[in-house]
């Protein structure tokens, strides 16, 4: 799986950045690598027409780089909204914990910052785990007090970080796979007996395998081709062990 994602909601002016500001620098301390996104809700302008990034689009990129010494930039055109899932795939697994701000509408587990003043709590959200309120609220989340900082990276430690430290993720075209217990588990063991066996792989930690080929009509027959040759090529390897064992 990915990075676990915890969404960051609340109405405008409750003050989600100032708290995603206070809580990223206490899970620096714990010693946690953590990734935040940032919901813009209109259109986001990096460079004005006639720039180099906006030439090489015009021209024809999927996509542009821009990188200085101090910063990487990634301009990527999208025909709509890409979703929460999509995005943290584009960030990559060197995170233990991503912070999405805003997002009330996606399927990830939310913590609403709420403040007085600034409207009601939000109404009818999904996977609400927790809720950081200046004032006292009746809710089935959790409550914390604004100021708790501690009390919520604890809960993002233990419910989050720690139990998603060892993870595998599969893509099939680009779309994640669910994987249930049991098959990740022997994916893992397999890949890791594998490539731990190569001479030169040590401290294993991180392990990124990649497989692409053009898409064919004859997909399916080159897979049930592949399929036969494998299990010829084992049928002959069982027969010579056969005939050495009677030798």
């Amino acid at each position: 799986m990915l990075p676990p994602v915890v969404a960051i909601v609340g109405h405008s002016g409750a003050g989600k950045t100032t708290f995603i500001e206070s809580l990223l620098p206490e899970l620096a301390r714990r010693g946690y690598c953590v990734a935040t996104i940032k919901h813009v809700p209109r259109h986001l302008e990096l460079g004005g027409e006639g720039k180099d990034s906006q030439r090489h689009l015009a021209a024809g990129s999927r996509a542009v780089l821009l990188s200085a010494p101090d910063m990487v930039v990634v301009q990527r055109p999208v025909a709509s909204e890409m979703p929460l899932p999509a995005l943290v795939k584009m960030l990559g697994e060197d995170y233990d914990l991503v912070l999405a701000e805003g997002f009330k509408e996606a399927d990830a587990a939310k913590i609403e910052v709420y403040r007085q003043g600034v409207g009601p709590p939000l109404a009818g959200l999904g996977r609400l785990v927790a809720v950081v309120s200046d004032k006292p609220l009746t809710t089935k989340a959790r409550l914390f007090a604004t100021g708790d900082v501690s009390g919520v990276a604890d809960l993002l430690e233990t419910g989050f970080i720690l139990p998603n430290r060892e993870r595998l993720n599969l893509y099939v075209n680009g779309a994640a796979v669910p994987l249930k217990a049991f098959p990740a588990r022997i994916m893992t063991n397999v890949l890791l007996a594998m490539v731990e066996s190569l001479e030169g792989v040590a401290d294993l930690h991180r392990l990124e395998v990649s497989f692409s080929r053009p898409a064919t009509a004859d997909l399916k027959k080159d897979a049930r081709l592949g399929y036969k040759m494998g299990m010829e090529s084992l049928e002959q390897k069982d027969g010579l062990i056969g005939q050495e064992e009677t030798a």
